[in-house]
């Protein structure tokens, strides 16, 4: 699958899930703008890894609208337009309602739904047809047995997938996609943190294929999104979790 020729915005791409999307994405040919909150030193070497003619590492703070335009306003006058956005920085708050404060609230929502929200306002303004929205979402969502530390984090990724739907068809009628994804457990530093060996044994076990899922087979979805091979297809949230929440 080629995605020769488009040029594509990853947010939070300098680690995790962002940095292995942006990987493939390259590897297929697209131009990456590769948008970073704090770790500039591994943003500046996935430009270093694509190729500088290819790769621009752009630091801004997406849960902050004028951040969000600073981004978008940098990435349109280096390549001209933008095909894809993936908005994929987030953060994970484990908070059930007792431990939740409005500080927290307000701080999740944020990165998690507003910075989205506002990012695709201010993209899609600079989109041609054929471009396609990719949020992120996650499996917590449909996870039966989700703990009730997960209750603020599970909100917000409730709202990108109603988000998902309904500006899909918003967008139809600019010949622009919009799909999600939603990850299930996957091993990137944010979600080994703070788990003993005993806990991730447990998370595997819970997998029809007794893993942990991997950064890049969670990219591997986000490739097909963001090509022409899913120009059919909007509206949806793909469930990429190994078969633990069906």
């Amino acid at each position: 699958m080629s995605l020769a020729n488009r040029i594509i915005l990853i947010t939070g791409a300098s680690n995790g899930i962002g940095k292995s999307v942006a990987q493939q994405l390259a590897a297929a040919g697209a131009t990456i703008i590769i948008n970073y909150l704090r770790d500039a030193a591994s943003a500046n070497a996935l430009v270093n890894e694509i190729g500088s003619s290819r790769a621009l590492a752009v630091q801004a703070d997406v849960s902050k609208p004028t951040e969000i335009q600073r981004l978008v306003d940098t990435a349109v006058s280096t390549f001209g337009r933008i095909d894809v956005v993936i908005p994929n920085a987030g953060v994970l708050p484990m908070r059930d309602l007792a431990s939740t404060t409005e500080a927290d609230f307000d701080a999740t929502f944020a990165m998690n739904v507003k910075g989205p929200y506002f990012l695709a306002q201010e993209v899609v303004k600079h989109m041609p047809a054929g471009g396609r929205v990719v949020f992120i979402s996650s499996s917590v969502t449909s996870f039966s047995a989700v703990a009730p530390a997960y209750l603020l984090y599970a909100a917000t990724k409730g709202a990108i997938e109603q988000m998902t739907r309904v500006m899909a068809k918003d967008l139809a009628k600019k010949g622009i996609t919009v799909n999600a994804v939603a990850p299930g457990p996957t091993q990137t530093e944010l979600f080994l943190r703070g788990k003993s060996e005993d806990l991730l044994k447990g998370i595997a076990a819970a997998s029809p294929f007794g893993r942990i899922g991997q950064p890049e087979e969670i990219a591997g979805v986000i490739a097909f999104l963001s090509g022409e091979g899913s120009s059919w297809m909007t509206g949806q949230v793909v469930r990429a979790n190994g078969g633990m929440a069906l």
